[in-house]
């Protein structure tokens, strides 16, 4: 009797135990290209992953607000480009915290420091979702992208 109590209380322990394992957030397909071709990319907690190109300068990163100057590559898995804006004369100008971006985006920009260059790994939860963005974007794609953070201000 008293172990079967004793049980049911550690049981009851157990599952109040907050879990910190997180799932994977890339199709089981994706991920195994993903690790062949980026072994050595970083994982964040929210699933999107990381590789430093090209390492910035100072310690400020873009805050909610910023008016972010990029240079970017977009591309399918498959290396398929549906994006891109490479010409330092005409860079992608977005402003950060302001539902312009994907949420993968939000993330990095905040992450980043003048000069930076990153290749990133995003899984379609942090992308265009389960919809993708038809023609350019299928449904439930991992994208890559290359993006140079050039600059940022509060303008």
């Amino acid at each position: 009797m008293r172990t079967a109590f004793w049980f049911s209380v550690s049981v009851a322990l157990l599952g109040a135990l907050p879990v910190h394992a997180q799932r994977e957030k890339l199709p089981w397909d994706d991920l195994e290209i993903v690790e062949k071709t980026w072994p050595k990319a970083k994982k964040t907690s929210t699933g999107l992953r990381y590789i430093i190109l090209k390492e910035g300068k100072g310690d400020a990163m873009p805050q909610p607000g910023d008016l972010v100057t990029v240079l970017y590559q977009g591309r399918l898995l498959d290396g398929k480009v549906f994006s891109e804006e490479l010409d330092p004369k005409q860079p992608f100008r977005p402003r950060v915290g302001r539902d312009q971006l994907i949420v993968a985006w939000e993330e990095v920009l905040k992450q980043m420091k003048r000069g930076e260059k990153r290749l990133i790994i995003v899984p379609y939860e942090l992308g265009y979702g389960t919809r993708g963005d038809p023609p350019r974007i299928p449904r439930r794609a991992t994208l890559i992208f290359e993006i140079e953070l050039l600059d940022f201000s509060r303008e």
